[in-house]
């Protein structure tokens, strides 16, 4: 497993499909600074961005830091 932390940077309305009025798009940016654990993640663990949808409006705030851990699936491809 590698754990990474990133910062909410955008949170955007959009029009739904399949039976949801709205959906939620979601950006973030891995930390960079602003604490000794963040400078520790961002020279130990992969850096970048991400952006996810979801239909819920409520599950991340812009500004907050979030972890994101990535494990291997154990599923076939």
């Amino acid at each position: 497993m590698v754990r990474c932390k990133f910062r909410c940077t955008s949170v955007t309305k959009q029009e739904g499909w399949s039976g949801h009025k709205f959906l939620w798009n979601y950006k973030f940016t891995a930390v960079m600074s602003g604490s000794e654990e963040n400078q520790s993640f961002f020279a130990a663990t992969p850096n970048g961005d991400l952006s996810v949808t979801g239909v819920k409006d409520d599950l991340f705030e812009v500004g907050k830091e979030y972890y994101l851990d990535i494990t291997e699936s154990e599923a076939p491809c």
